[in-house]
């Protein structure tokens, strides 16, 4: 047998460790067999993959796009959740705001999250910037969590902080921080959506040339093999907030590689 691959994520929370451990005794026993690295953030996660130290990278989208560059587009995009192909940024403002578009934040101040959150920085500057705005917004950055790409979420709920505060008229966050304050009554009935982006995609698993296929094939077929109605499965597809997953839709990166080429975002921070 051969031996396991070795898959790298970023350490964003605690219950990080279980959601791996769980996904490892999954592949356990399979053709795929499987370990996993934990990194402190992106950057080097992505170092470590151009190195060959990992196999197959958990990567943002931002980190995806990143190690795109970095490959001159060799680098593959393996699989991704069914939750990151139809990824979304809303502005939020106070409940009752009467805000409504992109054009009711002409002349006020908008809170972003970390300048390496696609959701909630990079992608709302581009969208606005799109839309005429560029120059017209207030942008008032929170840079908590840098080189996690925003998957604290930390940033975002600074934002909203703001926005409760009347130190910002507005806050960008991603569709999964905005149903989280639904789901778990964070902040019940305080905030109302301005505004929504187009879907987008968001995480994928990505590897390089250099993993041959006749290695990559069977671990995605396995990982595809995850079953929401197996009771042995849903927790962790629970846990990493999805129910199947499914091919990359690349398509849908396109108007992330557009913003970090326009805003010239480095390579790392």
């Amino acid at each position: 047998m051969s031996k396991p691959l070795i898959v790298g994520a970023v350490a964003y929370t605690p219950n990080v460790v279980t959601i791996w451990e769980g996904i490892r005794d999954y592949f356990a026993g399979s053709p795929a067999e499987m370990d996993f690295v934990l990194f402190s953030n992106y950057g080097r996660q992505v170092d470590a993959l151009l190195a060959g130290t990992i196999d197959i990278a958990w990567n943002t989208n931002l980190a995806w796009v990143r190690t795109v560059a970095q490959t001159d587009g060799a680098a593959r995009a393996l699989a991704m959740r069914d939750v990151d192909t139809v990824f979304r940024t809303l502005l939020v403002a106070r409940a009752g705001s009467g805000l409504h578009g992109l054009d009711a934040l002409r002349g006020r101040r908008l809170a972003l999250g970390s300048q390496d959150s696609a959701q909630a920085a990079i992608l709302p500057v581009h969208f606005l910037q799109h839309a005429g705005l560029g120059d017209g917004v207030d942008l008032v950055r929170i840079n908590s969590d840098v080189g996690k790409h925003g998957d604290t979420g930390r940033s975002e709920l600074d934002a909203l902080r703001m926005v409760l505060d009347e130190k910002a008229d507005a806050a960008a966050i991603g569709i999964n921080t905005w149903e989280a304050i639904g789901r778990d009554e964070l902040m019940p009935g305080a905030f109302e959506a301005v505004w929504e982006s187009p879907t987008y995609s968001h995480c994928n698993f990505t590897a390089l040339p250099s993993l041959p296929e006749e290695r990559a094939a069977p671990w995605v077929e396995q990982l595809f093999a995850m079953d929401w109605d197996n009771p042995d499965h849903r927790p962790i597809l629970e846990l990493e907030g999805l129910k199947r997953w499914v091919p990359p839709e690349l398509d849908g990166y396109a108007t992330l590689f557009e913003a970090v080429r326009e805003q010239d975002i480095p390579p790392r921070w």
